[in-house]
């Protein structure tokens, strides 16, 4: 699977290994950065470019991190298209692909540590979305949202 990736400073170690271990499991990583650590940075520059990549099929799934993974969530749901959630389990790791079809799950590295990250990480990317009617009838009025938002 082709997976975007980003985090600002406050996700940047947490990025980095996430990346890593999905390069090792044969996924393609696109980096979003930051590409170096830097304190001064602000997760929108990252976050923002994910989400767009996101949106135009450019990745098929994507990961925001940054410290509480809030920020992240926040500016990823501003982007058309995109159904990010901050997750903290396995159940919605899951549940948010297969019922909402989430496409970017958000990640706080002060909340999580590395082993569950990865596990909900990996969770996120294998489960599927299951077209379920119900489902694309939610999906179909966030997207009618969407379209009314940007024409007011």
């Amino acid at each position: 699977m082709r997976i975007g990736i980003a985090a600002d400073h406050g996700g940047f170690a947490m990025k980095e290994r996430i990346s890593a271990a999905l390069t090792s499991a044969g996924h393609e990583v696109i980096e979003f950065g930051a590409l170096q650590l830097n304190p001064a940075d602000d997760y929108p520059d990252f976050v923002i470019p994910l989400a767009k990549a996101v949106a135009e099929d450019v990745v098929e799934r994507g990961i925001a991190i940054c410290s509480s993974g809030v920020g992240a969530c926040i500016v990823a749901n501003k982007v058309t298209g995109v159904r990010a959630a901050l997750i903290h389990d396995h159940f919605s790791a899951h549940q948010g692909v297969e019922d909402d079809d989430m496409n970017i799950i958000c990640l706080g590295s002060l909340v999580v540590g590395s082993a569950l990250a990865w596990e909900l990480a990996t969770t996120f990317i294998d489960a599927r979305f299951t077209g379920v009617e119900r489902h694309r009838r939610r999906l179909a009025k966030i997207a009618a949202l969407e379209r009314e938002m940007k024409t007011s």
